[in-house]
């Protein structure tokens, strides 16, 4: 193997952890937090509502835009450290 093609796939292994790892943060904020731990979320007030209806409602929509400023910031770092950046 060539020392391109080793460096491509280490940067495609980076790439999909980081991808996974955002796919299981939000799948934790968006089905776990808001459906599967609703109830025992529910004896949690946050903003005059319970916390499982507010993950249902707002938390889980402010994960996912943090996670894709995350996911680009990182990238970003990612490419640097590749020697892809723009």
């Amino acid at each position: 193997m060539s020392d391109h093609s080793i460096n491509a796939e280490k940067y495609w292994q980076a790439n999909l952890r980081l991808i996974l790892g955002s796919l299981v943060i939000w799948a934790l904020a968006s089905y776990g937090c808001a459906i599967l731990l609703r109830p025992m979320l529910s004896g949690i007030h946050i903003g005059g509502t319970d916390l499982g209806f507010w993950f249902a409602q707002q938390g889980s929509i402010l994960v996912f835009i943090a996670l894709t400023f995350f996911y680009a910031w990182k990238m970003n770092k990612l490419d640097e450290e590749f020697g892809l950046q723009e």
